[in-house]
């Protein structure tokens, strides 16, 4: 990862946009880009170990990975559970909630995927030139198998559930999204 192309380099998901949680399902989509980049990155970060093999930049990548999931998507993931899941279940619309209900399960299944994952990323950050071990193939479909989980649940989201609930929940309803969010990570009183 010596090159201008660096994984540790200009690294995504630490640059937030603009959206606020003053505008909870735009923030909610942010999260989603945010999630986007680190899976990326986690891709990324795949190749590039199986190509060049471990290094500082490698085990950063890792780290930073790890930080993101750790910390930013059970956040997102209470977010959903909290505020758009209960809005489209008052919808009562049968198609609605059976994704509601695979969503949430989703939800579970990349929790245990993520304790999979999360193990290979602290193998990579825990090494060094000498002590690294290689993934094998069953480490890297357990890598690709939760960035294309991920990416097909945010799909969902974004292209169904999100707008039928943003339509769903009233002003109050949204500010006390807001709030809520705010609250739970320090940003309010």
């Amino acid at each position: 990862m010596g090159h201008s192309a660096a994984v540790g380099v200009g690294l995504p998901g630490h640059r937030s946009p603009s959206v606020g949680f003053e505008a909870p399902f735009e923030m909610l989509s942010a999260c989603h880009e945010r999630v986007e980049r680190m899976l990326a990155l986690l891709i990324q970060l795949r190749h590039y170990l199986s190509s060049h093999g471990w290094d500082d930049q490698a085990a950063k990548a890792a780290t930073d990975v790890m930080r993101y999931f750790d910390l930013a998507a059970p956040h997102h993931h209470l977010d959903e559970e909290m505020h758009v899941f209960p809005a489209i279940l008052a919808l009562h619309d049968a198609i609605l909630d059976a994704l509601v209900l695979r969503l949430k399960q989703d939800h579970f299944e990349m929790e245990k995927s993520w304790v999979v994952v999360k193990q290979l990323l602290a193998s990579v950050v825990n090494a060094d030139a000498n002590t690294w071990v290689a993934f094998n193939d069953a480490n890297n479909g357990a890598l690709d198998a939760f960035a294309a989980a991920y990416i097909e649940h945010i799909n969902q989201e974004e292209w169904a559930i999100y707008p039928a609930a943003k339509q769903a929940c009233s002003s109050d309803q949204l500010a006390a999204m807001s709030h809520e969010m705010m609250r739970r990570r320090g940003q309010t009183d």
